[in-house]
């Protein structure tokens, strides 16, 4: 059975930055592209960032610049490094195994001004 937890998110002031983690079993990890959703109160579901089995990132332009997706295939771990936030970053953060329906719970982050 395949288990995505996401860990890492809070609290914090614009302009701060926060790691997410999310920490995966069930699967061979090392097999699947990977990616980050979040999703704002009263808006869709959108990618922030993916990376594929061979480490080549992509990134939503929101977070060009600011964000950096990795993963440790050794500890089946995903991260999503989050400098410079910004209130607009405020959101439910989602790790899922691309092109499959397994998700994370989410964990929250908020950026205050």
């Amino acid at each position: 059975q395949v288990r995505l937890v996401e860990s890492g998110g809070g609290l914090v002031q614009a302009g701060g930055s926060l790691r997410l983690s999310c920490a995966a079993s069930g699967t061979n990890f090392k097999l699947f592209d990977m990616g980050w959703y979040r999703q704002a109160p009263g808006k869709q579901r959108e990618l922030v960032a993916s990376i594929s089995t061979e480490h080549s990132t992509n990134y939503a332009g929101s977070a060009k610049g600011r964000f950096t997706i990795s993963r440790d295939n050794v500890r089946r771990r995903l991260y999503l490094q989050m400098d410079s936030l910004e209130p607009e970053d405020t959101a439910v953060y989602y790790c899922t195994q691309m092109g499959t329906t397994y998700w994370g719970q989410g964990t929250q982050v908020t950026v205050s001004s």
